[in-house]
């Protein structure tokens, strides 16, 4: 049950761009199409889980015995940056076309700060390994979930007729405030 909470927490509740604010710019910059936002979706799940279970242990096994804590954001970023580096170079090597999905997006992530926001939430609300991978997958759910509806409203916006002055940013911006103000109507449930 408990992990039922966090899901639906983290997807609807707390939803990491639209309650949080964090990963608003690839959440605006990735939200024309929805097959983009539906490529960054899955890369955005790939790297943040990834980056949550190896910043997890390095911040249990070697931050806090060191007593170095101090340290947990430049080493995030470090580990984030490294990591995104890594499954590159792997996808390129191993799978050219996996690569090629998410190639476009993996250097998009590295300065995503939802990832960096994630890896440092697991650890101030205090998870464990399997639910700080809970919670990081079901963020990058709630974030994909919300880059998608985002992406197919702006592709339906396209057809309508806008106001010039309002086109492109403004009424995203427009929308995502409305869309926020949708998620917020989750808030009871948790």
């Amino acid at each position: 049950m408990e992990y039922i909470i966090i899901v639906i927490s983290a997807v609807l509740v707390n939803n990491i761009v639209l309650a949080q604010f964090l990963g608003v710019c690839p959440f605006m910059g990735v939200s024309n199409k929805v097959s983009t936002a539906v490529g960054m979706s899955g890369a955005v799940t790939f790297v943040m889980v990834l980056a949550a279970i190896v910043t997890y242990l390095i911040y249990t096994l070697i931050l806090e015995k060191l007593g170095i804590v101090f340290m947990q954001t430049i080493t995030y970023i470090l580990i984030i940056a490294s990591l995104v580096q890594m499954v590159e170079i792997v996808l390129k090597k191993i799978s050219q076309p996996l690569y090629q999905a998410l190639g476009i997006f993996l250097p998009l992530i590295t300065t995503n700060c939802a990832v960096l926001g994630v890896a440092i939430l697991v650890i101030k609300k205090e998870f464990n390994l399997i639910e700080g991978v809970v919670y990081s997958a079901a963020t990058a759910l709630g974030f994909g979930l919300a880059l998608i509806i985002l992406a197919g409203i702006r592709e339906q916006l396209e057809l309508a007729d806008i106001p010039k002055g309002v086109k492109g940013a403004p009424v995203a911006l427009i929308v995502a405030g409305i869309l926020a103000l949708a998620f917020m109507g989750f808030t009871g449930i948790v």
